[in-house]
């Protein structure tokens, strides 16, 4: 049987999503949550795995085990055997050739920003954090030179292991709510560290550092050291991913709600 199952996390303690040999990677602690369960070794796949201190709103896993369980049994029988900032937000039992990665026709991350003069307290991790005033239509402008099918190499970490640097970014939304920021991305695929590094050239634009046009100049450059400093992992979520819409699993989780 193939199960499919969204998990949302707190990334802060672990050592991001894929499984290392310290252990202590959220796709580590599922997994020994699910073989306990199951009573059997389960291993899972993930739909884009998630560096340190990033979060997860609806990561989305398959894999596959001998046992029967109910839906919900999947749901609130795993969750028994995670930790408290881990836990399975549905299960589904999607056809069995469904692969969570493969299948995935988008990728969505947000990011959440406190524009404060004080640094956070109780949000410490789950913010990423600036002094100065942003400006909304200048970070706008950027963004809009961001969107499309282009070559993200100054946006792409040195270690990262995609294929080909060509991505398309299909949406940038930018929205305040009182202090706080909430930037949404969308792309068929993302690079290693293409949003921290894409959110420390919209915040040099929006901080009034650099112009609107300079972003486009530094897409065009294809060089990582033309580009701003990757930013703060903190605020930033995955999102999920999208699938066709007749596999018929969420999109959506609680979880999302919680962000401003």
């Amino acid at each position: 049987m193939r199960v499919a199952l969204g998990v949302a996390y707190r990334g802060g303690a672990y050592f991001g999503w894929q499984s290392q040999p310290g252990g202590q990677t959220v796709q580590d602690h599922l997994e020994q949550a699910l073989s306990r369960f199951a009573d059997e070794p389960i291993r899972t796949l993930c739909a884009g795995r998630t560096d340190a201190g990033v979060h997860g709103l609806n990561q989305v896993v398959h894999f596959d085990t001998s046992r029967e369980r109910e839906s919900f049994s999947w749901v609130r029988g795993v969750n028994r055997y995670l930790p408290a900032d881990i836990a399975v937000q549905w299960s589904a039992f999607p056809p069995a050739d469904f692969h969570a990665r493969n299948h995935a026709r988008a990728r969505r991350y947000a990011y959440l920003l406190l524009e404060s003069p004080v640094r956070p307290a109780l949000e410490a991790g789950a913010v990423g954090w600036v002094f100065r005033p942003l400006d909304l239509e200048a970070m706008q402008a950027g963004a809009a030179r961001l969107i499309g099918e282009h070559d993200f190499s100054s946006f792409r970490a040195a270690e990262c292991q995609a294929a080909s640097p060509v991505k398309t970014l299909r949406t940038i939304e930018i929205a305040r709510r009182g202090a706080y920021w909430r930037f949404e991305f969308e792309a068929n695929a993302f690079l290693h560290h293409m949003v921290r590094n894409l959110m420390g050239g919209l915040l040099a634009v929006g901080q009034g550092s650099r112009a609107p046009e300079w972003l486009g100049e530094v897409l065009a450059a294809r060089d990582r050291s033309v580009a701003a400093p990757t930013f703060a992992p903190d605020g930033l979520y995955f999102v999920g991913p999208r699938y066709d819409a007749e596999l018929a699993l969420p999109e959506r989780t609680p979880a999302m709600d919680w962000l401003p």
